[in-house]
């Protein structure tokens, strides 16, 4: 697998991607729901923004060493695996290790031909140059991953910064999260094959709910 490919596939993966924002949407929600209507001291209000900017900022970084770390260990893996095919012997060992890994519906449907043209163009590829090692390409998108979550927050927070208002401040700073929760809800819908209309629903319902819930308990 090419640098290219890794990067593709792993920062841009939507399933991926939307259920991290979805994560942090969720997670800033936790905060913002927590700030009375009736709040007039705008240090409180200061002092809850920082708490969740730096929740979010503390886990798009967490987010961000974990993708790192997939990265290696994928390299890794794909590393083991060619060698072992090029130390089999058994043509039949080899299409085994190749159809590990690759996607199981697209392994299914290889035939023995197919397997042992795989298998043979992989044999032609130049050894790997020492350990395995991170590339540009995977800080890059550790970067992407780690200001994927960062910016969720600002969106939901923007209108406590230049709405004075509190309760304008509150009721706008909801729509927004309603609206950015339904849109991402939608497009992991599309990629789940289910209806975006109906997890988006079901991704707002879940975020009134927190906000219910918050402010239920006195915030």
């Amino acid at each position: 697998m090419t640098s290219s490919t890794r990067f593709s596939k792993r920062v841009l993966d939507p399933q991926e991607r939307i259920s991290e924002l979805l994560f942090g949407l969720i997670m800033v929600l936790t905060f913002t729901g927590s700030i009375s209507v009736a709040e007039t001291n705008r240090e409180s209000v200061r002092g809850i923004l920082i708490a969740a900017l730096g929740c979010n900022t503390a886990w798009g970084i967490i987010d961000a060493v974990l993708y790192l770390l997939g990265c290696l260990a994928e390299k890794g893996r794909n590393a083991a695996t060619l060698q072992a095919m090029r130390a089999s012997t058994d043509s039949q060992k080899a299409h085994r290790f190749i159809s590990g890994a690759l996607p199981p519906l697209i392994a299914s449907v290889l035939r023995h031909a197919e397997m042992e043209t795989i298998r043979r163009r992989l044999l032609q590829l130049p050894e790997p140059d020492g350990a395995t090692r991170l590339k540009g390409r995977d800080y890059l998108g550790a970067l992407a991953v780690f200001l994927l979550v960062f910016f969720a927050t600002l969106p939901v927070a923007l209108p406590f910064i230049v709405i004075r208002n509190h309760a304008w401040a509150i009721r706008v700073s909801n729509l927004i999260a309603i609206v950015m929760l339904f849109m991402a809800g939608a497009a992991f819908g599309r990629c789940i094959g289910r209806s975006p209309w109906i997890i988006g629903l079901v991704m707002v319902a879940l975020g009134m709910v927190l906000v219910g819930l918050t402010m239920a308990l006195g915030g």
